[in-house]
């Protein structure tokens, strides 16, 4: 995919009139953001969306102590990759996370899924469970899960060999993340009371998930719509609200690189409004009590 870069170079920004208002990008800069965001993150920012650059763009350029968002997608243009850009991408992700988000995975993890691959695996002599979650943001969705693991099957937890993968192409939430360092606003959003006390430390005004639940997860950079690096095989792919920002091209991308890596029995995990159907032939659809995971058929 190459990036086509619009010469409307460093000029001031233009008004321009849409059904949502007057906005203070330019076409221009709009085309070029649209660009490079498919080019370098696969994320398909439509038309109407000027409002969420503005927004999300301006307390960047405001931070970088630059007059205008066009002064900072002026920047982005000349650069092409490093700092700018990289806070640029990092602006337009959407990092919406919460503990235990939706919840209804959860319950379906400890009550069928998790239990199925752990007796599959124990057959065999295997005490080995690798889970990965793609689009990690700053790391509720792993630090769930090691607590769900903690609390609902506390020998694999405690003796097996447990590797939960998070990934995120945003470097600023891949830190966060490595941290474990969560604000009492976020402890607030989705974490039962019981599993503060249990499986948090105070950390000055935060709260800090406890060692041995942090050493079950590592955090890496990654983006999903370049070639990846090697990862080895997992049992659990959780890549949930991820799709639905790439378009039909690179979700297909995404879903056979996932049968590469996955398990023969493994299950991925998508957001409640993905699905495999009409993008990629190799899935097969488990249900689980309302909750639908996928199976490869590569193997079976």
């Amino acid at each position: 995919m190459s990036l086509a870069v619009p010469t409307a170079g460093g000029a001031p920004p233009l008004k321009s009139v849409s059904a949502g208002g007057v906005h203070t990008i330019s076409p221009q800069d709009f085309a070029f953001l649209q660009a490079l965001l498919a080019d370098q993150a696969a994320i398909v920012l439509e038309e109407g969306k000027e409002y969420l650059a503005e927004s999300r763009l301006g307390t960047v350029a405001r931070a970088e102590g630059l007059a205008s968002l066009a002064d900072l997608l002026d920047l982005a243009r000349r650069e092409r990759r490093g700092p700018t850009v990289d806070k640029v991408i990092d602006a337009m992700t959407t990092n919406e996370t919460s503990f235990f988000r939706d919840v209804k995975p959860f319950d379906a993890l400890a009550s069928t899924i998790l239990p199925e691959l752990i007796a599959s695996r124990e057959a065999v002599g295997r005490r080995q469970l690798d889970i990965w979650c793609m689009a990690s943001s700053t790391g509720q969705e792993p630090y769930s899960l090691a607590m769900l693991l903690a609390e609902n099957f506390p020998t694999v937890a405690d003796s097996w060999n447990v590797r939960i993968f998070g990934t995120d192409i945003s470097s600023s939430v891949v830190e966060r993340a490595r941290s474990g360092r969560f604000s009492q606003l976020e402890i607030n959003r989705g974490l039962p009371a019981s599993y503060l006390v249990r499986y948090f430390e105070r950390d000055g005004l935060d709260w800090q998930v406890a060692g041995r639940l942090r050493s079950m997860c590592r955090f890496d950079l990654m983006n999903l719509a370049a070639p990846w690096p090697p990862t080895g095989r997992f049992d659990l792919v959780l890549c949930r609200n991820v799709l639905i920002y790439f378009s039909m091209e690179t979700k297909r991308e995404v879903l056979q690189r996932v049968r590469d890596v996955l398990a023969p029995d493994g299950h991925l995990l998508l957001g409640s409004s993905e699905t495999t159907m009409n993008i990629d032939d190799g899935w097969v659809r488990r249900t689980h009590d309302r909750v639908s995971t996928y199976q490869t058929t590569r193997d079976r």
